[in-house]
């Protein structure tokens, strides 16, 4: 495609006089891309992997427990899309936090969320190539892991472009699929799918198993803990708006369609999969929840088909992955919060010292995860698992300085607006307390309490080697300071 100029905005970027042209990110994603990234981003393959545990747990409960982490998604969502929308940067909630909270916030929050990311590129590039070594065992799966990784690098490292036509395929695999997963569902629900015939379906499943809550009420917030963190990943459209054609519409649609992408996708098919078979068949925990509802309507190869459905998740998420950690880094290096390299691009306008160095961690912790998976990849693992829960935390406490801030400088700018700010956004704050203070009694190995624990201390390291360092280092490099709004 051709290539478009650098976005250098003066409401969105600033950028020292110095910086030649080509050091500027350029907006090369185009609105469909921008659009299915949206979609895809709530849809990780949490959803087809985890669901059936967090069935087993809470019976058809579990509706509620994805309606409650749903709907706390869609408020951070709306607090990050009001700020995304008066002031698309690549550093997204970083950035603003920077602006709102102190130079420590936005270093902190951006090097955890950066940490997250790398790591999430083990955990996906491995479960990638289990799946591909299941089809060809004669490909070691640590070489699957390798070449997914190597594939996905090089595409992020030719272009913007590149990236958004790889996640636009990806996300549309995974919204297809579940589309005709719920149409497929419904039809059979209702008795009238040609050419099958369930004894198993039917409405009568959510209640006719020992009732709608069979493993009592307290289970709905054990439910919460297993698929809350299935949801991260809906805040990179506002990571990516900053490289689109019209960054405000981008974040301003994703931000209002994110209510029925989340009641479609997580609601709507767990609906399906609840009516199709009785919460506690074994084949939901044995088999997955999406290939046991397909398997109990006699449609051939669901386990295979699914599995295609599942490594399509796992290389979109893959995909995103690099693409947000390699931009939250080189907004990191534009503020001067990491090394200058990092927030210098190639001619494509693609941050290739970024992008390597994320993928550079990347393969250490798939090494980690072959070499020690018990000791030093589960520490990874647990020490950045309740990290999504600090981002959002941020956000919110971060929109509330900057609703203010944008208020008093530019209100015009305000296009998105929280619902009933200030309550909600602490109404959403204290929710995300309490599912932190709830993880703590989760105490099994690598369970809740762990993850909180270990993440809090890494969280608090960072946290201090902000605050020294800004201490030592008060002046601040405005290659990408937030303007004023």
């Amino acid at each position: 495609m051709t290539t478009r100029p650098p976005v250098t905005a003066p409401d969105k970027v600033t950028t020292t006089e110095s910086a030649p042209a080509e050091t500027g990110l350029q907006a090369g994603l185009k609105n469909r891309h921008l659009s299915m990234i949206a979609i895809g981003g709530v849809i990780g393959a949490g959803l087809f992997v985890g669901s059936g545990s967090g069935i087993a747990a809470a019976g058809p409960g579990i509706l509620v427990s994805y309606a409650l982490v749903g709907a706390l998604v869609v408020l951070v969502m709306r607090m990050l899309g009001e700020m995304a929308a008066a002031n698309p940067t690549s550093g997204s909630f970083s950035a603003y936090a920077d602006r709102a909270l102190g130079r420590w916030a936005g270093f902190s929050i951006g090097w955890l969320y950066w940490f997250f990311w790398v790591v999430v590129l083990a955990v996906e590039a491995t479960a990638g190539a289990k799946i591909l070594e299941s089809w060809i065992p004669g490909v070691p799966q640590w070489a699957w892991a390798l070449i997914v990784m190597i594939v996905l690098t090089v595409s992020n490292l030719a272009s913007v472009a590149s990236y958004g036509e790889f996640e636009f395929w990806f996300a549309g695999i995974k919204v297809v699929a579940i589309a005709a997963f719920i149409g497929v569902g419904l039809l059979a629900v209702f008795g009238i799918l040609p050419g099958t015939h369930s004894d198993t379906a039917g409405l009568s499943n959510l209640t006719a198993h020992g009732g709608f809550l069979p493993n009592g009420p307290g289970k709905i917030l054990t439910g919460v803990l297993m698929v809350v963190f299935s949801f991260m990943g809906s805040e990179i459209v506002t990571l990516a708006a900053g490289e689109s054609e019209d960054p405000q519409r981008a974040v301003t649609k994703a931000t209002n369609s994110v209510i029925w992408r989340i009641g479609v996708f997580y609601l709507g098919s767990i609906f399906i999969v609840l009516t199709l078979l009785p919460w506690n068949s074994p084949a939901i925990t044995k088999d997955g929840s999406y290939v046991a509802a397909l398997d109990s309507l006699g449609i051939a190869h669901a386990g295979q088909v699914m599995n295609f459905i599942v490594l399509t998740s796992v290389l979109s998420c893959l995909n995103s992955g690099l693409y947000t950690a390699s931009r939250m880094a080189f907004s990191l290096g534009r503020r001067g919060d990491a090394p200058a390299a990092f927030g210098r691009t190639k001619r494509q306008g693609v941050p290739q010292t970024a992008i390597l160095a994320s993928v550079v961690f990347g393969f250490v912790a798939v090494f980690f995860n072959y070499a020690w998976p018990d000791t030093v990849f589960l520490f990874l693992l647990n020490s950045s698992g309740a990290i999504a829960l600090f981002v959002w935390l941020v956000i919110c406490f971060s929109q509330l300085r900057m609703r203010r801030i944008i208020q008093a400088e530019a209100p015009e700018k305000l296009v998105v607006r929280m619902w009933l700010f200030p309550y909600l956004t602490w109404a959403t704050i204290a929710l995300i307390v309490f599912v932190l203070g709830y993880m703590l009694t989760d105490t099994a190995s690598g369970g809740g309490r762990d993850q909180v624990v270990l993440s809090t201390l890494v969280a608090a390291g960072v946290v201090a080697f902000a605050l020294l360092r800004n201490r030592l280092s008060p002046k601040k490099d405005p290659a990408e300071a937030i303007t004023s709004p």
